[in-house]
Order: C-alpha cells, then sequence, then structure tokens
C-alpha cells in the first residue's frame, strides 16, 4: 500500500516541535488522509458564520467538535454537538461549543471548531493502536461506540498485520456474527475492515512515535468504513527497541552451554546439604562426560575431583560455570569467569532483582555482556540437558531422555516438572530455570531447540517476557516444526496504569498476551497439569489431516459430554455422509444411533468396538477419533485397551495414520486400561471427558498454525 510518510512526518515533527503529545482531530484526519483510512468530509471553522457555510457545503446534519490541543476529552468539555441540521443551528452550536471549551479550561489554545458530516446506520467499531510494554505496537479491533469499555468485545493482534491476521480478528469478537448480518441487515463490508485495520498498523509502525490511536466509532456497512472520530497520542521521549542479539550468535553460546566440554561448579563443596555438593553430584552421578571442575580455595579436592581456587587456574577451556555462591561474591567470580572465555554463566544464586536488589542485578549483567558471556537466571535450580547426561542443578536427577524441553521461570514450578516427568514417564530433552531471566530467556532457548534433533516440542511456564516482539518472531518460525506450549502466569502491566484512550483502556488485561500468542501459532495451556499433559501427549499425536472428527462412545451420555467439549476446544465433529452412515449401522445394534456421535451401547462385545473403531481409521474422510468406553464385564476395561492398541497400530502400520484420544469410565481397572493405552500411542484418560478432548484440541491448535490443515 503506498502511503504519503512525508505528510505523516511533517505533522508530527510540528507537533514535537510545539510540546504536543496530542495531535488535533484534523491532524489526525490529515494522517488518515495520508494512510488512505477514509474519513468522513469535514473542515475547521474559526468563527460561526464559517460554520455555517462549512455545515452547507458538506451538508447538513453535521457534527461539531472543539479543536484544541489542551482540550483531549472534547465531551467532557461540552465540545461536541451533534445531530446540526441547519445553518442557524451551526451558527449557535459554534458559539456555545466556544463558551463550554472557555469555560473548561479558560487557558486552553483553540485552533476553531471542526465541522464534519454526521454519519449513521451501519455497525459502530472501534479500531486502535497502542504501545504494549511487552509485545509494542498492538493493533485493537472490536465493538466499538459509547459501550466499547462496558462490553469490553475487543480482539488484539502486533502490529504489523497480515490481512489474514485482520480478517481473524473479525471473527474473534462475540459480535462477529453481527457483521456478518443478522435480522436482515446486510453484513457489513468485511475487506473494508480489515483493510483499515492493516493499514492502522503500518501506521504505528513506520512511526513508532506514535503511541496510540483510537479510531471510534468506526462506522462500517456493505459500502465500506468509514472513521467518525480520530484520536492520536505521541510518546514524551525518544522511542527504541530492545537490542536483540543475532540467530548464529545465539546458536554459538547456547551450542557451548547444552553440550559443553566441560563444566566449573563455582562454589563446590564435599559437604552433603550444600548446593555446590548437590551440583556436584548431579554431575557426576547423572553421568556426564565432560571435564568437571569444582572451584573451592578451601580445598584440595572435592567428590575425586582435583579443586582449584579460582576458575583462571583451571587447565584449558571452559565452557560452563555453575555459580552456587552467595550473591555478595557472584561479581567478582563472574569477572574471571568472564576472563576465562566461559560461555554460560548457570546463576543458580538468589538475592538479586527478586529481592529488591536491582543494582546487583544490573551489575551482573554488565560484567556478563561486557565479556560476552550468556547468563542463564540469577535465581534458578539450573538446568538439565538429558542427551548429555549435563544435569546441572540442586534438584532430584531425572534420568529418562526423551523429546520435550521444558522450562519454567519459577523454582517451584521446575520441581513440579521434574515429578511429574517421572511420574508420567514423559521422556524430556531439557528441563531449565531462567528464573529472573537478566539475560538468557525464552527467545535464546526457543532458538536452541528449534534446530536441536533431540528436542519435538517446547513447553514454557512464565509470568512475564522481556521481549514479547522477539519471542513472537522466533515462535512463528519454530512452530512451523515443533509445538510451542505456554503457561502464562500474571497479567500484563499495562492494567496498573490510567489509559487516555478507548484502546488503551481494553488493552489492560491478559486479553493482549492471549490473542498475540494464538497469533504466533503458540497453545496456551490454561493450567500448570495442562500444561505438562499437552506437553506429553503432543509429540505423541500425529497431526490431523482435516477438520473432521468423530466420536465413538458406548454411552450416549458420555457422548453428550465428549461433544460439549469438542465444542469448547474448537473442534468440528463430522457431518457424517449417507454412506459412511450406513458403514457404521452395519455393526451397532439397531438400538444404537448412528449419526456422530456413533453410540454403540453399553453392552456390545469387543468386536463392535473393534469393527467401528477400524472403519473409523480406515475411512479417509474422517481425520481423528474421539473414544468414549464405559466399563462392562462383556468388554472389559483391559480388554478393550488392548484391541484398540491393536487396531490403532494395523491400521496406522497400513497407513491410515490419525489422533485417536480416549476416554474411560469405570472402576479402578481403567486406570490401568489408560496406561496401557498410553505406552501403545493412545492418549487416554479415566474419569474425564474434557482432558482428552482438551489434548487433541490443543494438537489441532498446533497444527492450524503450522499450515498442516490447508487453512
Amino acid at each position: 500500500m503506498a502511503h504519503d510518510q512525508t505528510a505523516v512526518r511533517e505533522i508530527l515533527d510540528k507537533a514535537k516541535a510545539e510540546g504536543r503529545t496530542a495531535l488535533t482531530a484534523p491532524e489526525g484526519k490529515r494522517i488518515c488522509d495520508a494512510y488512505g483510512i477514509a474519513t468522513p468530509g469535514e473542515g475547521l471553522a474559526t468563527s460561526a458564520d464559517e460554520a455555517a457555510s462549512l455545515g452547507t457545503e458538506i451538508g447538513f446534519p453535521v457534527v461539531l467538535k472543539i479543536v484544541s490541543p489542551d482540550i483531549l476529552h472534547k465531551t467532557e468539555a461540552g465540545g461536541v454537538i451533534v445531530g446540526v441540521d441547519s445553518a442557524d443551528a451551526a451558527r449557535a452550536a459554534y458559539e456555545k461549543i466556544m463558551a463550554s471549551a472557555h469555560a473548561y479550561n479558560a487557558s486552553a489554545a483553540i485552533d476553531g471548531v471542526q465541522v464534519q458530516k454526521q454519519l449513521g446506520g451501519g455497525q459502530e467499531v472501534i479500531i486502535g493502536a497502542v504501545t504494549d510494554p511487552t509485545f509494542g505496537k498492538v493493533v485493537a479491533f472490536g465493538l466499538g461506540g459509547i459501550l466499547v469499555e462496558v462490553l469490553r468485545d475487543v480482539t488484539f493482534r502486533m502490529a504489523p498485520l497480515s490481512g489474514d491476521d485482520a480478517r481473524t480478528m473479525l471473527d474473534d469478537i462475540k459480535a462477529a456474527e453481527v457483521l456478518r448480518g443478522v435480522r436482515g441487515s446486510e453484513p457489513v463490508d468485511r475487506e473494508a475492515l480489515a483493510d483499515t485495520i492493516t493499514r492502522v498498523g503500518e501506521l504505528v509502525i513506520d512511526f513508532p512515535e506514535i503511541s496510540e490511536i483510537d479510531l471510534n466509532p468506526v462506522f462500517a456497512d456493505a459500502r465500506g468504513a468509514i472513521a467518525a472520530d480520530v484520536r492520536i497520542l505521541l510518546a514524551e521521549g525518544p522511542v527504541s527497541e530492545p537490542a536483540r542479539i543475532p540467530r548464529e550468535q545465539i546458536l554459538a553460546s547456547m551450542n557451548r552451554i547444552f553440550k559443553p566440554r566441560s563444566v566449573a561448579v563455582i562454589g563446590a563443596s564435599a559437604e552433603t546439604g550444600k548446593i555446590g555438593n548437590s551440583v556436584m553430584r548431579n554431575l557426576i552421578n547423572g553421568g556426564y562426560q565432560g571435564h568437571i571442575y569444582p572451584i573451592n580455595p578451601k580445598a584440595s579436592e572435592i567428590l575425586g575431583l582435583p579443586a582449584y581456587p579460582s576458575i583462571s587456574e583451571v587447565p584449558g577451556d571452559v565452557d560452563v560455570a555453575v555459580f552456587a555462591i552467595p550473591a555478595k561474591f557472584v561479581p567478582a567470580a563472574l569477572e574471571e569467569v568472564g576472563v576465562k572465555g566461559v560461555a554460560g554463566a548457570i546463576m543458580i544464586p538468589s538475592g538479586f532483582a527478586e529481592t529488591g536488589n536491582v543494582e546487583g542485578q544490573e551489575e551482573i549483567v554488565e560484567i556478563a555482556r561486557r565479556h560476552g558471556v550468556r547468563m542463564l537466571g540469577p535465581n534458578i535450580y539450573g538446568y538439565y540437558y538429558t542427551h548429555e547426561n549435563l544435569c546441572a542443578t540442586f534438584c532430584t536427577p531425572y534420568d529418562v531422555k526423551g523429546s520435550v524441553a521444558l522450562t519454567s521461570q519459577s523454582g517451584g514450578i521446575g520441581m513440579a516438572i521434574l515429578g511429574f516427568s517421572r511420574t508420567s514417564k514423559m521422556g524430556v530433552s531439557a528441563i531449565v530455570g531462567v528464573g529472573n531471566k537478566a539475560d538468557v530467556d525464552e527467545d535464546d532457548l526457543l532458538t536452541f531447540f528449534e534446530q536441536d534433533d533431540n528436542t519435538k516440542a517446547i513447553a514454557m511456564h512464565l509470568e512475564d517476557l522481556k521481549d514479547g516482539r522477539g519471542f513472537v518472531e522466533v515462535a512463528r518460525r519454530v512452530v512451523k516444526e515443533k509445538p510451542i506450549i505456554v503457561l502464562k502466569a500474571g497479567r500484563t502491566a499495562m492494567g496498573a496504569r490510567a489509559a487516555s484512550s478507548h484502546t488503551g483502556a481494553l488493552a489492560g488485561d491478559d486479553k493482549v498476551y492471549d490473542d498475540i500468542l494464538r497469533q504466533a501459532g503458540v497453545v496456551r495451556a490454561p493450567g500448570l497439569n495442562d500444561m505438562l499433559e499437552y506437553a506429553r501427549t503432543l509429540p505423541m499425536l500425529p497431526a490431523p489431516k482435516g477438520e473432521n472428527v468423530v466420536i465413538i462412545t458406548a454411552a450416549g451420555g458420555s457422548g453428550v459430554l465428549l461433544s460439549d467439549a469438542c465444542a469448547d476446544n474448537g473442534l468440528s465433529l463430522m457431518d457424517i455422509p449417507e454412506d459412511l452412515d450406513q458403514a457404521f449401522r452395519a455393526y451397532i445394534p439397531p438400538f444404537g444411533a448412528a449419526g456422530n456421535p456413533i453410540d454403540i451401547t453399553g453392552g456390545e462385545p469387543p468386536t463392535t468396538y473393534e469393527n467401528t473403531i477400524r472403519l473409523g481409521m480406515t475411512d479417509p474422510r474422517i481425520h481423528s477419533l474421539i473414544l468414549g468406553y464405559w466399563h462392562t464385564i462383556v468388554t472389559p476395561p483391559m480388554v478393550f485397551a488392548e484391541l484398540a492398541a491393536r487396531i490403532v497400530a494395523e491400521c496406522r502400520e497400513a497407513g491410515h495414520d490419525k489422533p485417536v484420544v480416549a476416554s474411560l469410565a469405570g472402576d479402578t481397572e481403567v486406570e490401568a486400561a489408560c496406561e496401557y493405552l498410553f505406552d501403545h500411542g493412545i492418549v487416554a484418560y479415566p474419569y474425564t471427558t474434557e482432558k482428552p478432548v482438551a489434548v487433541l484440541g490443543a494438537k489441532y491448535r498446533w497444527a492450524r498454525a503450522a499450515g498442516l490443515l490447508g487453512g
């Protein structure tokens, strides 16, 4: 799209030269004109007669609005009059607005009164943009008008947006059906709305000093979209993007950190119960094959290895230094680490920013950057990369290699990850604590895991993102090949400040994170157990080839609950065609129910399960199966588990590969049956219809983001 950036630059420079952070309405209109954003006909009147003349020229009815850089909230100042329908009414409205403005702020500089064609009809929506502290320029779209902050029916995307991004915003609000036309009303021009959204995104990217823009209301109908009111605010100071390290440089450091030839433990100890002792034991007992160098000025040997008074006296190179010393000793030791040319400093010590010691954290960040050392932490439990048998933590070691990388900002969550990994037999490639994220953050770790052949999925617990825009850029690339699951705790910082526009007020909660993580293709988990279950199951499940989901159940009530869960998780139950319906009916009793769900009834023998599951697996029009099992003596739980596992394995061997999840209801025997199914590639849970469908929904969300379903 061609835009007149020169015109915009002149307007912004003039405002900044005058010390203004708010543009006037006429300036806003000129910027909209420069970017092809439609606005109604208007003019600026500096006298009552001029207001009457402009109204006649534009065509009544018109709206009159005060134009003043010192009056931002025009309605509150009595500076807006609508429905002006004649020249005499325009003169009177002008005089009334001027009097109200002087009464509201006697010292306000007043440019005049804007006379604008009054719009009506269609749907009122809001389109805007704010500068989010995490994601930078964020575009908002939602239901507009006076109820915008009451209904809060709004969605967000990170700028710039593609046309597809903009179109998804139209479908992402609760009032989406209104835009499509209801009760005989015409649908709005969706392309015009999407085009306006993308132009707003381009404007704020091209001019980062625009901190907020508010088009509210935008009147949308079948003929187009016109912004009736424009408010633009500028940042008070200089605007800068966070510094980002090149990908090649990140990988050079991360590869040395995760695949080190040597590790030094600063604060290594022979005394049981000390963190420095636990780290040493985990490295040795975990089977790490590289060199281990204990650093302790008071010891000559620790756990059978020669100790060194400082890292500078270690012979040869050191790739990683694990810090297990009090915070006050860290800066001096980190200087020595930097001089040694160490790639990674693993900062276990606490006592930095998390306790209010911000200056202490800034000091070690400066030291690390000056020497080119990448720092993990501080305030972490360490990290574990299983494929190198590298357990540099003070936690319980874990000895089963796998394909899931897990990171956590909290040590307690890290321990939960360890426990779940063991009890669920979920193999992991890495478990990493990030703590305060003074340096290394999720972007760096994603960059490593992206090219790590040992990692097939990544799960991250985070309380914040240091650089949300950088995270999204990496995540969009990674999700094309590997699922990213995020458990986001907490709220954005924007809710704590008083917003100066509708768009700013709407961007004050978790919805920004939710929408933009989805825009990045990330699968967001609602809770800790969900994150862990998604991480465990998404690598197990084959990618679906389409949206058609079929439920086969032995209990009608289970089928209803499974159907509800499908709706909750964005899954599409297949509309069964006539020939397939007849094929299923051939295997179920007359009092069963075909359709979808397919109810085979509870008293059926194993052959009924076998025949219906096989048909579901082999028909190419069915893309995913949900199995609902009900415990009976006719088909006991383990009989069901064994036959289901066998049929699915045979079908997959024959090339009929699709996701299968199962919900088992019954006595405690169903627990062992679920474990058997998990061991044989079928995701199965006892006593719940929600969890297996949620897992399948998460797989679908990733498959859509990866472009595996053809749009």
